[in-house]
Order: structure tokens, then sequence, then C-alpha cells
């Protein structure tokens, strides 16, 4: 029995369709698994506490639509201190998206406080305002920083998108920061992510030699300045991405995106 060309394309296309559909719905599964857990930290013990460098905090997890009303207030006023800069002209308008996304149900953080038993000489090794200074107002040992993280999906590839790292200043350059997202890119490989993704001013230098230097990450291919290199100097970020697996590496740093002809 002879069987037309035009039968076995037909025939293919939808093997490959189904194939598709399959894989998205996989991906979903895994974002989806990855939100509902409720603390992140209890599969890193050794990563809820940091001694180093005269400083001595302990990590809680928390979520979006669960943040007391001091908290909140905190996350806003740290937020506005470091961005603030950053940001220039278009703060105002930014601000008011990060506070939106700030309670969002998807967002999950983990939240760095001061440890209580911070011993006399880690207190002697900083000025008094350091130790003294905080943005915390609520009850409870001070928080000194956050990362608001959530599992998302970018080019078909599950990652864990970084929304924010910030620290209060007198804790920083004290390897906190380099801490956190190792911790981060442990959750993400824990969770079966295919690489962490943020986004960067480009005119927080700083922030930019942390991420790109010492973390090692890199500029993605749907950042804007290798999506539309001419047009990128009107846009004031990066996305910068550092992945864990092949394919991932394929769609978000070599540009070289499937063509399975299939149309969503």
């Amino acid at each position: 029995m002879e069987v037309s060309i035009e039968s076995n394309s037909k025939g293919g296309k939808k093997l490959k369709r189904k194939e598709v559909l399959e894989k998205k719905k996989a991906i979903d599964a895994l974002i989806k698994t990855a939100s509902i857990q409720k603390d992140h930290l209890a599969s890193f013990p050794p990563f809820r506490n940091y001694n180093r460098n005269g400083l001595s905090v302990y990590l809680e997890s928390g979520s979006g639509e669960k943040l007391s009303s001091p908290m909140k207030a905190y996350i806003q006023t740290l937020l506005k201190v470091n961005m603030e800069g950053p940001y220039g002209q278009e703060w105002a308008t930014q601000e008011k998206i990060k506070r939106r996304e700030m309670v969002a149900s998807e967002a999950r953080y983990i939240f760095a406080r001061d440890a209580p038993n911070v011993s006399a000489e880690n207190i002697s090794s900083a000025s008094e305002k350091d130790v003294n200074f905080s943005s915390w107002t609520g009850d409870g040992d001070p928080v000194v920083g956050f990362v608001h993280y959530r599992f998302v999906v970018e080019e078909d590839v599950p990652v864990c998108y970084v929304y924010e790292l910030q620290l209060e200043c007198h804790v920083q350059g004290k390897g906190l920061g380099k801490f956190l997202m190792q911790l981060i890119e442990l959750i993400a490989c824990k969770c079966r992510m295919g690489a962490v993704m943020l986004t960067v001013q480009k005119v927080n230098i700083l922030a930019m030699d942390f991420y790109m230097n010492k973390l090692r990450y890199v500029i993605s291919t749907i950042s804007p300045s290798k999506v539309e290199p001419l047009l990128a100097v009107e846009k004031s970020y990066e996305i910068l991405c550092k992945t864990f697996d092949h394919a991932s590496k394929v769609k978000l740093m070599e540009g070289k995106l499937e063509n399975d002809g299939s149309v969503f």
C-alpha cells in the first residue's frame, strides 16, 4: 500500500506538535512543583547561617502573599535606598511596579537577619553606626537584606529569575551577596531549573562587575543588547544568566533556538 508524502508530512507534524506540547506540560509541572515549596532552605541546612568577615546572620524563607506590614515597609525602604540612584528618572514608575511585584503570590524570598549572638570581636570590627543601623522597624532580629526570586519560563527554559538582591550598606562587601547567589543557584538546580537569570541596570557598574566577573554570569541572548544591538542604547538594562545544561545554554546564551516548526 502506498502512503503519500503529504500524509507522512501531516503525521510528522502532528507527532512533533504532540512532543512539543508534552515538553511544555513537563516544564509547567516543574515550575509548579518548585513554586509550591514553602521553604527552599530546608534542603540546604548549612546555608541557613552566614558567619564570615565580621558578619553573623541567619536566613529565613518567605512568600509575597504572606509578607507582614513591617516587612513590606522594609522592602520598599531598602529598594528606594539602593535603587533610586541607578534608575534615576525611571524610579517613580519602577517603584510602583516593584510594589506590585513584591506581594505577588509567585514571589519567593530569602531574608537575612542579624544573628542575636554576634560576638564582641565582630562588633568591635565594625563601627558603632554600622552595628546600629537598620531600616527594619518590625519585631524580631533586624533584617539586613533579602533576595526576591521566582520560577518562570524564558525561551521554553524553566529558570529561577532573581528579581531583587538587596543588602543594607553596612553588610555589603562581606561576601553575603555571593553566598546568597550561590544558594539561589543550588535551589535552582535542586528544582531542576535550566538557569538562573536576573536584570541589572547598566549604570550600576558595581552590580555588573559583581555578577559578570565574580559570579561569571553572562549577557543573555534575550537581553536588548543582543536582540537589537543598534537599539540597545535606548534600554537601560541588561539581562544576565548562568545556565546549567546544554539545552539551556543553546537557548539563553548562544541564541540558537530549536526550529521545530510547531505553532502555539
